[in-house]
């Protein structure tokens, strides 16, 4: 199927959280743009990019064929609530979770909700959890995005549990998240006033690219417990753990849950399946009163009738997905990983990554003298200057200056294209070739065309 085929080419150029590496000089050929505007706005830059007319997406290729009542609307009501989505779209997203979160047991529709997107499952459950002026304790750096998306009903506020690059001893990792930190930042939280109603986590980490193993999750989780606060679990890059040895593990396959009534697993098509445009997010959590709130909210965050019907079909095609796309996205990934990563390495350039999500995160702070933001924020514009956009720090809420993010889920070429343009900045070169060398890079083969 055409639109199929298109979701892997849709993925090199996903989402809410990528950025467009590189800018194209004046009369080359248009590329599709991976999120121009959106880090431009978190970076607070006032920078104006606007998306170029790129490659025609999957949903505007595909041959639709769904049922006419597809493109009706029609509520449904369970447990009280409004869903505006039907239960047999719910049971394919339970049967989805619980074959790839590897769940020990089936995981039940009921406690299924589908909105528009994970930023409306952040904004709907912040708001049914908290009153105004709440807060939620969450790892800093993050994505910054998050801070918008529960302050835009409730006005809930974010507690940051900053974590540095200090390793400390030989079972510790730069950014390491610990309960002793979760503990110091709601003791410093309670001590200005300030109400923690949950702990937000982020797993597979952005933009660390961590992943918490299933000890340090179920410890997490035993803290919020003794707290009685709600966690929020976002596992969006769940399908992006491109190096097996990784070891990723969902929360929902741990045996038992502290307190599954105070957890709530967010996953959405948009980093995954690089459907950022279909917005399609879920939330699962046992608790039926929660999950009837959130579901209320679905008259301003529903999905259409054509969505809710190609995303059933989507997700009950395990096969392709397993025997086709995984294998693929997988390989393209690791193979655009293993290029930025050999680049930095010739640099001189220590950086963060464990093999998932589309990101390292590169310490450059050997080139701020003065260890400052305001370098930081200097050096970005430099690349800027550059044609070449990654995400400063301080975008993250990161505490320590010299931090940026760089995303490489792109083409060969244009990862080339964009580390010349960031060796250029980091060697002080004032200008860059608008004709190159070829890269030595290789495109993975795709053994499925």
């Amino acid at each position: 199927m055409v639109w199929k085929e298109n979701v892997l080419e849709s993925q090199t150029r996903s989402c809410r959280s990528s950025t467009e590496w590189v800018i194209p000089p004046p009369g080359s050929p248009p590329i599709a743009p991976t999120c121009p505007l959106e880090e431009a706005s978190l970076n607070g830059s006032g920078t104006q990019l606007r998306p170029a007319t790129g490659p025609t997406t999957w949903m505007s290729t595909m041959r639709i064929r769904t049922p006419v009542a597809s493109l009706t609307w029609a509520p449904v009501r369970t447990n009280s609530a409004l869903t505006c989505c039907p239960r047999g779209l719910r049971e394919e997203v339970a049967r989805f979770l619980s074959f790839y979160c590897k769940s020990p047991v089936p995981l039940q529709a009921e406690n299924v909700v589908v909105l528009n997107g994970c930023a409306s499952v952040f904004s709907a459950l912040a708001t049914v959890l908290c009153e105004v002026g709440e807060a939620f304790l969450i790892p800093a750096p993050y994505y910054g995005a998050i801070t918008q998306h529960v302050c835009l009903y409730g006005n809930v506020r974010l507690v940051s549990v900053y974590l540095d690059s200090e390793v400390t001893g030989p079972d510790t990792r730069p950014f390491q998240l610990t309960v002793e930190k979760l503990e110091m930042a709601l003791q410093g939280a309670n001590s200005q006033g300030i109400k923690v109603k949950g702990l937000i986590l982020i797993n597979p980490q952005n933009p660390l690219g961590d992943i918490y193993s299933p000890a340090e999750l179920q410890n997490f989780l035993e803290f919020a417990k003794r707290h009685e606060l709600h966690v929020m679990v976002d596992e969006v890059y769940m399908l992006s753990v491109f190096e097996e040895s990784v070891g990723y593990r969902s929360v929902l396959s741990l045996e038992r849950l502290p307190d599954p009534q105070r957890t709530h697993v967010m996953w959405a098509t948009s980093k995954d399946f690089g459907m950022s445009g279909l917005r399609f997010g879920t939330l699962y959590t046992e608790n039926r009163d929660v999950a009837t709130a959130v579901a209320s909210l679905c008259r301003y965050h529903g999905l259409s009738g054509l969505v809710q019907h190609q995303m059933a079909q989507l997700l009950r095609d395990r096969d392709w997905i397993n025997q086709v796309y995984l294998p693929e996205n997988h390989a393209r990934l690791k193979a655009a990983h293993t290029y930025v990563a050999g680049e930095l390495r010739a640099l001189g350039i220590p950086f963060l990554s464990r093999g998932a999500g589309f990101f390292i995160w590169a310490d450059l702070r050997k080139y701020l003298p003065e260890g400052s933001f305001e370098e930081e924020r200097r050096l970005w514009r430099r690349f800027l200057d550059h044609k070449v956009l990654v995400s400063f720090g301080k975008a993250f809420e990161c505490k320590e200056p010299g931090w940026f993010r760089l995303v490489f889920s792109d083409k060969a070429h244009r990862l080339c294209l964009g580390m010349q343009r960031v060796r250029q900045v980091l060697e002080g070169k004032s200008q860059v070739a608008e004709d190159p060398p070829a890269c030595q890079t290789q495109e993975p083969r795709d053994r499925h065309r």
